[in-house]
């Protein structure tokens, strides 16, 4: 999933709780300048929003990565010609007790799988990034 958390009282925003998650999760000071915007809100499984930011972070290869082993269990990257090719993309459908069902994107990267929220705010960034591409 993406790096994310709780609001803290002290972050004065969305963002600055993104960018301070980001540091915490996975060692990484993100300048504000480096944010490009915010998608919109999304509800998770459990009733709470979810505001998802966007930021260039640059080249991967620049960054040094030092993930809390608390909160992060392993780290992948996926690049962006990847998540386009067809065959790396799915959707996964579910049912509900009541017969409703609900359709969601999965994206598929060797033994990594990526879905639920975390493949719908890909999906969104996809949408945002390469309109008509994707």
């Amino acid at each position: 999933s993406f790096p994310g958390g709780r609001r803290d009282p002290a972050d004065g925003d969305a963002v600055a709780t993104a960018l301070r998650e980001t540091r915490e999760e996975l060692g990484v000071a993100v300048p504000p300048t480096s944010v490009w915007g915010q998608l919109r809100t999304l509800p998770d499984r459990h009733g709470m929003t979810v505001a998802p930011v966007v930021a260039n972070l640059g080249p991967l290869e620049a960054l040094t990565l030092n993930p809390n082993p608390d909160e992060v269990e392993e780290v992948f990257t996926l690049p962006l010609a990847h998540l386009l090719r067809e065959e790396n993309q799915g959707y996964t459908h579910f049912r509900t007790a009541g017969g409703y069902g609900y359709t969601l994107p999965v994206f598929l990267n060797g033994p990594h799988k990526v879905w639920g929220l975390t493949a719908i705010i890909t999906e969104l960034t996809l949408e945002l990034l390469l309109p008509g591409r994707y």
